[in-house]
């Protein structure tokens, strides 16, 4: 059987590898200490789930437009305008999570061989999904000014050109947790004004941050007909297997991807939609909560590693940390450690699972060798009992 070029070109997703490795150390009777997985360890909140349930009582189990249904595409348009982007429901499609939003705006925007930059550490999918679409990729590393956008702009000028098609710009990141300052993001804009480039703006992360308010990118002026704002459900609200998210964007842009959407995935599920306009109307209070637990574990996990000698990047956003774990990583985060060489990143988390039973994501899946991802949406007594581990097994 032959296999078309654009699926063989990329691999699977390694987050989702961990966990698979994970699941099956736990079925064989292993006690995990999952850290790998980027979902919040919240339930959905209850009125959510009760608007789901309540929809679907009242019938609400076909399809819907494509685009949507109107009242969770107003809700959405409100929420944008409340961030300062200039939208109105016209311009929103609802995808059966922010993941597709992603995929149908790449395979939108990139032809064969258009010029696609990322900011590394970048989230593993986006490689895939340009890949699929058949673009060229061109990287720009972060991790030497402790993943910051602003110290890094003099890089992404020597990249982005007139041959730039698209940038994807991810804030709050995954996997880092940074925000970037309004400072990097206006030097962003000059730099997409300059060349004419596209920016596909991920902000899944906006509702999850500490001490700090992200500014969207469409906001900045000259950005509005250039950017891609995407956005979803799963990580402020806890909706993850509920599969709901969106892109907003220009008329034309919308009008193109809404092509795509209709003969893919038709609409996202009916039901699904009305826990949405829930969601972004009802929960503050929950979100708030769930973000100064987040705060608290990042907080610890902190102290933790400094007790044993590790400093780490204290992220700001999203619910991600990255720790050294090479030697030149060690230098760069400032670590005790010395910066004696290690093994790879990709062989210290296939240790420390193997080892400590603890699941964390090697660095180098988000273009970032010498770092594990964590995921603190986990107890503070499950980090605990991992940092623990990871020291009794040598791996800090």
């Amino acid at each position: 059987m032959e296999f078309a070029d654009r699926v063989t070109r990329v691999e699977p997703s390694a987050t989702l590898a961990i966990s698979a490795l994970a699941s099956e150390l736990v079925a064989e009777g292993a006690d995990v200490v999952d850290l790998s997985v980027g979902e919040p360890d919240f339930p959905t909140p209850e009125n959510v789930i009760e608007a789901g349930q309540a929809a679907m009582d009242a019938g609400h189990t076909g399809y819907t437009t494509s685009k949507g249904i109107p009242e969770l595409r107003a809700a959405i348009a409100e929420k944008l305008r409340a961030d300062g982007l200039d939208h109105d429901a016209d311009d929103v499609i609802v995808t059966p999570g922010a993941k597709q939003a992603l995929y149908e705006v790449v395979q939108t925007l990139v032809d064969d061989g258009d010029e696609v930059v990322l900011l590394d550490p970048a989230w593993v999918s986006y490689e895939a999904m340009v890949k699929l679409a058949g673009g060229a990729l061109v990287r720009v590393d972060l991790s030497p000014y402790e993943f910051r956008l602003e110290p890094a702009l003099g890089d992404l000028e020597n990249v982005i050109s007139e041959e730039t098609e698209l940038l994807i710009v991810n804030s709050p990141s995954n996997p880092t947790g940074a925000v970037y300052s309004d400072a990097a993001l206006e030097g962003v804009r000059d730099l997409a004004v300059e060349h004419d480039v596209t920016v596909i703006a991920d902000e899944i992360y906006d509702e999850i941050t500490y001490g700090t308010e992200p500014t969207s990118l469409g906001t900045f002026d000259g950005m509005g007909d250039r950017t891609v704002t995407v956005n979803g459900f799963s990580k402020a609200y806890s909706m993850t297997g509920w599969r709901l998210g969106y892109f907003a964007g220009p008329a034309e842009l919308v009008s193109q991807a809404g092509k795509l959407h209709s003969h893919s995935v038709s609409c996202a599920t009916n039901f699904v939609q009305h826990a949405g306009v829930e969601a972004l109307g009802n929960t503050d209070d929950a979100v708030a909560e769930m973000v100064e637990a987040f705060r608290e574990r990042r907080d610890l996990l902190v102290d933790l590693f400094a007790d044993e000698g590790v400093d780490v990047p204290v992220p700001d956003g999203a619910f991600y940390m990255m720790l050294p774990v090479e030697g030149e990583a060690r230098r760069a985060s400032g670590s005790a450690s010395g910066g004696q060489p290690r093994v790879s990143d990709a062989k210290w988390c296939e240790g420390a699972l193997e080892d400590a039973h603890v699941a964390t994501v090697p660095g180098s899946a988000f273009g970032a060798p010498g770092y594990a991802r964590l995921s603190y949406a986990a107890s503070e007594e499950r980090l605990r009992e991992g940092v623990e581990r990871l020291a009794d097994e040598g791996y800090l």
